[in-house]
């Protein structure tokens, strides 16, 4: 197992040989269970083959590129990956090292739509994720609980993507009170751009379900959101926009007073208009920033048509004829790993744009 990890690491022909190998994947897989019928090794070697499987199979669902994506779905279709990663998360026995490897499988497979799915009807899964993305005790904590909880989240936030079944399972989960956790997080948390993410799903996917207690929590965050996106670029200003827009959403009616009483109504206005401008050629950093930025423009005009006015005054439709000029095939997916864009919008970008100019052209 060492020098099958070492030879992954090492070039892609290594990884495509591995990939075609017959039955070696499933061997691999069999090593991360408790229960192999391996009885000539003992407890020590037992774990240590077990974590060197986990280094393998995280390194292959992390693969970039067409081979990425084919190695992905080889090993998220094989029967029994999936409980055997829950057994580990389950284990009070398991390592830091070991739940960070399984959580980095489960965000790298749950990218496809129906994996994730799939991952969400074994409740002990998110059950177990949750626990440790919100487990925080700032005397002691290292750097490398940290970085668990960034890991942890980032799966969290993959499995909420466009799944309304997995964001009511969090929400559901009876020992936290989720929405409120991950307000409190973004006010300072140092894994707050994965909280947004994550409560950018839920206002999205479980709207009707959030009580009024709830979405007092969201409404105080507001403020801090809307000065975070003055000063914000790149990926963080892409999140930050998403939870934004979602926030206008769910509760327009705060958002509009928090714009109006702060005086700061022109001045976001413009941040939108000008970020759209300064992100004409998208990145496979952050592929998605313009049409996030169309959304909430669309999300503000849709509640009160007398923000035309406000983008108008900030040429926002000559930027979003440049948008309908220049379109990129890379705004179709939500991540890249290498060249291979993966979980596509089901909303062309196009249709964004036409939306917008049709609310301006209203005004």
């Amino acid at each position: 197992m060492l020098i099958l990890e070492k030879l992954a690491s090492f070039d892609l022909e290594n990884l495509t040989e591995i990939s075609r190998s017959t039955g070696l994947i499933s061997k691999v897989i069999e090593f991360t269970s408790n229960r192999t019928n391996m009885t000539n090794i003992n407890e020590t070697h037992q774990k240590l083959l077990k974590s060197s499987s986990l280094k393998l199979l995280r390194k292959l669902v992390n693969t970039e590129g067409k081979l990425g994506v084919i190695l992905r779905q080889k090993i998220s279709e094989h029967p029994f990956l999936l409980s055997n990663l829950a057994e580990i998360l389950d284990d009070d026995g398991s390592s830091q090292e070991l739940i960070e490897l399984t959580a980095e499988i489960i965000r790298d497979i749950a990218m496809d739509a129906n994996r994730r799915e799939e991952i969400g009807k074994i409740r002990v899964i998110i059950s177990r994720l949750m626990q440790t993305f919100l487990s925080r005790d700032a005397a002691s904590s290292t750097d490398s609980d940290h970085f668990l909880r960034e890991i942890v989240g980032q799966a969290l936030a993959v499995l909420a993507i466009e799944s309304a079944n997995n964001c009511l399972i969090m929400l559901a989960e009876p020992e936290y009170l989720f929405i409120k956790e991950l307000t409190f997080m973004i006010h300072g948390d140092r894994c707050r751009y994965v909280a947004a993410s994550l409560l950018r799903s839920l206002c999205l996917h479980a709207r009707p379900e959030l009580n009024h207690s709830e979405l007092k929590d969201i409404s105080y965050i507001l403020r801090e959101v809307l000065e975070e996106i003055m000063d914000a670029e790149g990926a963080e200003l892409e999140v930050l926009v998403g939870l934004s827009s979602q926030i206008c959403n769910v509760i327009p009616e705060e958002f509009v007073r928090e714009l109006q009483d702060g005086l700061i109504m022109e001045r976001f206005v413009k941040k939108l208009v000008d970020a759209l401008n300064a992100n004409m050629m998208p990145t496979g950093y952050c592929p998605g920033i313009r049409r996030a930025i169309i959304e909430h423009a669309i999300y503000m005009m849709e509640y009160s048509p007398s923000y035309a006015s406000y983008f108008n005054k900030c040429w926002m439709m000559e930027t979003l004829l440049m948008v309908e000029r220049t379109p990129s095939r890379a705004e179709n997916y939500r991540f890249f790993l290498g060249d291979a864009g993966v979980m596509e919008h089901n909303i062309p970008i196009s249709s964004l744009v036409a939306r917008a100019k049709e609310l301006m052209g209203h005004e």
